[in-house]
């Protein structure tokens, strides 16, 4: 069986890090994607500090979005993303909004809405989120979230809670 769509779909993709040198985590991570068959980058948002959303005793994360051409399918990008996460020293555990090396998430594969046990399209909790909005906007200005709305009316009822640009030269 052909793992690879025929077809070319834009998919956005959130990156965050709060441990192992967050920063650069994201770039290696944003490399790696970027060196895989089948996928093409088309943008990269600024780097956003962020407080966590869980326990609060860890540290801020770096968050990004990566804008995408990819022939993979959905459930085969996922994949391929969990694997770079392991590859970048992501452990699995049971609690929810922990501390991580990197985390990856498919927020957007085109326009479909996708409700399966192993993912959702668009990601859960995007249209209230200010560390994926803002970086998604970066990215593409016009973006007509399905079942969400337009990007720019979900950015003017998300308050920025805590996050800030990062400049080139700043360390989270």
């Amino acid at each position: 069986m052909n793992s690879a769509s025929p077809l070319v779909t834009n998919a956005y993709i959130g990156l965050g890090s709060n441990l192992d040198s967050p920063i650069e985590q994201i770039k290696s991570a944003r490399l790696a994607i970027k060196s895989l068959a089948d996928v093409e980058e088309l943008s990269f948002s600024n780097l956003y500090a962020s407080t966590p959303m869980g326990p609060q005793d860890q540290p801020d994360y770096v968050n990004a979005v990566m804008g995408i051409a990819t022939r993979l399918s959905p459930l085969d990008l996922l994949h391929t993303l969990q694997a770079i996460e392991q590859a970048h020293g992501r452990v699995r555990g049971n609690q929810r909004w922990g501390a991580r090396t990197l985390d990856l998430d498919l927020l957007l594969y085109g326009d479909e809405q996708i409700a399966c046990p192993e993912l959702t399209v668009p990601h859960v909790g995007i249209a209230e989120r200010a560390f994926v909005l803002y970086p998604l906007s970066d990215c593409v200005q016009d973006l007509f979230i399905p079942g969400k709305g337009n990007i720019t009316d979900l950015l003017a009822q998300c308050q920025l809670s805590g996050l800030r640009r990062l400049n080139e030269h700043e360390s989270a």
